[in-house]
Formats: structure tokens, C-alpha cells, sequence
């Protein structure tokens, strides 16, 4: 079963980053961006990153797609394609890509919906989130595109059911 850790706004926290990826061991990882650490910090060891507005590291790429298991992956911070306003640019960009999981940024709102046959995901921020208290991340998980798992977490990971969803890219 594929499990992905996805993260983002990180803003520098480097302890919470050590945290989740010592409470979890999933074998991918990604960061949607705003770590504002080097490319080559420990702390991003492992994990599938882009460059977030606020990063200053010339080496992260704007966008990057990845197949992890059964499904294809675009991942972006989102500052690129306007997602405080509307997640179309960025689904549209991921289609062109033929991605069907979007994983972004740069709100730090925590969410997660099926928007035709796409998945998007913003794992909201791990230290200043925004629309709710809680610092959130997220675990996905599946055994196949007809059952998918997007399980939300606080940064002390509490499982936060409100959040999470389970859906079918089948």
C-alpha cells in the first residue's frame, strides 16, 4: 500500500519537520513548498520539494510531477497559479501534466476534495496555518485509485477526522 507524508509552509521549523517524519516512516514524502531551508537540509531529507514563494534556495524547481504507486503526482507551492483565488490554473495545469493528485501550498488552508477526476490536496501549514488553530499535515494512503485515504493531522499528530476524506480516482 502506497503512503505519501505531504507537507507544507514550513516556514523554517525545523523541529516539527523532524517530528512528523520520526512519528511517520512512509517511504515518499513531499514539501509543497515555503520550507525557507537550503535544498539540501537534513530536515528535507527524503522529500519530493518545490520552491515556495518565500524560498531563497535558486535549486528548488517551480513544479515537479512524480508516479508514486498507481497515480501521477503534480506538485507546486501554488503561488505560480494564483490558488488564493481559484485551484483551476493549478488543475489545469496538473491535467496538461496528466496528473491526477495535486499536492500544494501557499494558503495554509487545510483541505482536500476530488474535483472531477483530479484529488487536490493542500496539507495546510506545520506552522502558521490559517481558517482553523490547528498546524496540519497529511498522510495519504491507498491500496488502489478506487480507495484513497487522505488522513489530516496536527503537527503533535492528533488525527483530525473533520478534515480527512476518503475517495476513488478509479
Amino acid at each position: 500500500m502506497p503512503e505519501v507524508l505531504i507537507v507544507s509552509d514550513s516556514h523554517g521549523s525545523t523541529d516539527e519537520l523532524k517530528a512528523i517524519k520520526e512519528r511517520h516512516s512512509p517511504e515518499f514524502r513531499i514539501h509543497c513548498g515555503d520550507s525557507e531551508l537550503d535544498m539540501d537540509a537534513p530536515e528535507l531529507d527524503g522529500f519530493i520539494k518545490v520552491a515556495g514563494n518565500c524560498d531563497v534556495d535558486a535549486r528548488f524547481p517551480d513544479e515537479q510531477t512524480s508516479t508514486i504507486g498507481s497515480l501521477s503526482f503534480f506538485i507546486a507551492h501554488g503561488h505560480l497559479h494564483q490558488v488564493k483565488s481559484n485551484p483551476m490554473a493549478i488543475a489545469y495545469r496538473a491535467q496538461e501534466l496528466q496528473a491526477r493528485v495535486i499536492c500544494f501550498g501557499h494558503t495554509h488552508i487545510a483541505g482536500a476534495e476530488k474535483i472531477g477526476q483530479q484529488l487536490l490536496i493542500n496539507p495546510g501549514s506545520i506552522l502558521l496555518p490559517r481558517g482553523r488553530t490547528e498546524q496540519t499535515y497529511v498522510l495519504m494512503k491507498w491500496d488502489t485509485p478506487d480507495d484513497i485515504s487522505v488522513d489530516f493531522f496536527t503537527a503533535d499528530g492528533n488525527h483530525l477526522e473533520e478534515l480527512s476524506l476518503k475517495t476513488s480516482l478509479g
